[in-house]
């Protein structure tokens, strides 16, 4: 019987993690994750799955990033009840991160319905609640890592660490005949807490991501990426201004926690008051206490209780830190599309003296995408701002291996006898690392899969295409119309402002109502 795969998800995409591997009458998913991104993108979560749940056999999941584990209370609503595979310290996190999840979700639709322009409208339903994240997370089975198991009849599989995340791993599976080799998401050399990135060789077909499949970055050392998070802080506190650092809860948080205990140790900078703004960073760094003997970098201390690290919990709390000056203040979520961030933008991105610092991967259409391309205003909950902070990055800290580490990552596997599948990475990226996998012969064939798509897979055979994937979904991949409006309307009274005439911008203002009068009788 041969393998089939499905890709649903994270295909020209960065996020919506989630494969559908099928050998006879037994199908398994690898990751089960949400879209992020625009409106539009997002709006890709609330479609009916594109499986039914009562047929799949089990999960098996990479690591707790929302974008591989955050359809899973959706999929448990629904009806799934088996196994959820995947590494003690995941099944940890996944506790926090998918309750969150379900929180959030729940506040956005409450949110929404009592929006004035809503009135009258069907009442806004969540994608899934708190409750139904529980209930995911319930089913969470751990397994260590090297350890072979079942994950359903017919199938037996591992995890490799894959050196992204605390718990992130790998999936090596065995079906029909072949070896799969999926690598989610793979780390850096250079990446505090975990070891290097590990996996195996000689498999008939490897699915790699390609989140920077078309940058290479600057080699990094963590002391040299400690001193230029320095020169950030020192330069904006003698600005007199806050260090705002949007940063995903899990992870990046507790790097930058561990960089700032050990510049303030080594008196690398001065006095500084960090607050961790974001409940769920909180509880995750909960997790990484529980693991702390086993982490690289920390020397077993607990370097998460630094005198100078204040934790946030209370909505009151965290509002009062609008007034402050000359803090560090790291908040969620790492794009700024939600959570606790957002008013802290709300409140110094108008402020020269104060910077904006990320940290890592801002997906197309994000907000922190479009504050990092250079935007003069944004639109941020219904209210426009002006961009007058500093605005800087340090994409040392990205969790994710660059195109050179995803080749070294791929030639590892080798040789690979049948297909090499490019996934989690927008166009260009995509497009760039599947042109150098195929020059450097890293695979009889190269396959930049998209939504939809699915392949039948025969042990050291080139892959075949089964069915064509949804071109409809090209468009609303980065941009989309919502973020065009929010750039028009945050710069429309300026534009208006310049045409000196009163009656002149009259006439500009019935010239666009015109315009869109006509698009409406379409």
């Amino acid at each position: 019987m041969a393998m089939t795969i499905c890709f649903h998800g994270a295909a020209r995409t960065v996020t919506g993690s989630c494969l559908e591997v099928e050998v006879g009458d037994k199908r398994i998913l690898l990751d089960c994750g949400l879209f992020q991104g625009t409106r539009s993108v997002e709006a890709l979560n609330h479609e009916p799955l594109a499986f039914d749940p009562a047929r799949i056999d089990a999960v098996v999941l990479s690591h707790a990033h929302i974008d591989h584990c955050g359809l899973l209370p959706k999929l448990a609503a629904q009806g799934y009840a088996g196994p959820i595979w995947c590494t003690p310290e995941t099944t940890d996190l996944l506790e926090y991160m998918l309750a969150d999840a379900g929180r959030i979700h729940e506040y956005e639709a409450e949110r929404r319905n009592r929006r004035r322009d809503r009135a009258g409208d069907e009442p806004f339903e969540p994608l899934y609640t708190e409750a139904d994240a529980l209930l995911a997370w319930r089913l969470a089975q751990p397994v260590m890592l090297d350890e072979w198991f079942a994950p359903a009849d017919g199938f037996r599989a591992r995890l490799w660490n894959a050196g992204h995340i605390l718990g992130a791993a790998s999936i090596e599976v065995e079906a029909g005949g072949v070896r799969l080799m999926y690598s989610s998401d793979i780390g850096p050399e250079n990446k505090a807490f975990l070891p290097q990135p590990q996996g195996g060789a000689g498999f008939d077909h490897v699915i790699c991501e390609a989140t920077y499949g078309d940058r290479a970055r600057a080699r990094v050392t963590m002391e040299e990426r400690r001193e230029l998070l320095a020169a950030v802080i020192a330069e904006t506190m003698q600005r007199g201004g806050n260090l705002i650092i949007p940063a995903f809860a899990l992870e990046r948080t507790q790097e930058l926690l561990l960089d700032i205990a050990t510049l303030s140790r080594n008196e690398r900078i001065g006095p500084a008051t960090v607050f961790v703004d974001s409940p769920l960073a909180n509880r995750a760094t909960g997790v990484f206490r529980k693991y702390v003997r086993s982490l690289q970098d920390t020397a077993g201390r607990d370097v998460f209780a630094h005198p100078s690290i204040h934790y946030v919990h209370d909505a009151s709390e965290s509002m009062r830190l609008n007034s402050m000056s000359g803090a560090i203040i790291i908040a969620a979520s790492g794009m700024c599309e939600a959570g606790r961030i957002r008013h802290h933008l709300l409140h110094n991105l108008s402020r020269r003296e104060s910077t904006i610092l990320f940290v890592g991967f801002q997906a197309g259409g994000s907000l922190g995408r479009v504050i990092q391309d250079g935007a003069r205003r944004v639109r941020i909950s219904g209210q426009e701002v002006a961009v007058r902070a500093q605005i800087r990055s340090i994409d040392s800290y990205s969790a994710h291996a660059d195109q050179g580490e995803l080749v070294d990552w791929m030639r590892a596997r080798g040789p690979i006898s049948g297909s090499l599948f490019l996934d989690h990475g927008e166009e260009e990226a995509v497009l760039t690392l599947g042109k150098l996998a195929t020059a450097e012969r890293l695979a009889p064939s190269v396959i930049l899969p998209e939504i939809g798509e699915r392949y039948e897979l025969q042990p050291a055979a080139p892959a075949k295409r089964l069915q064509t994937g949804r071109h409809d979904l090209a468009r609303v991949m980065a941009r989309d119309w919502q973020n065009d409006y929010a750039e028009l309307a945050s710069s429309l009274k300026q534009k208006l402002g310049r045409i000196s005439d009163p009656q002149a911008r009259r006439e500009a203002i019935a010239a666009m109502q015109r315009v869109l009068d006509s698009y409406g009788k379409n």
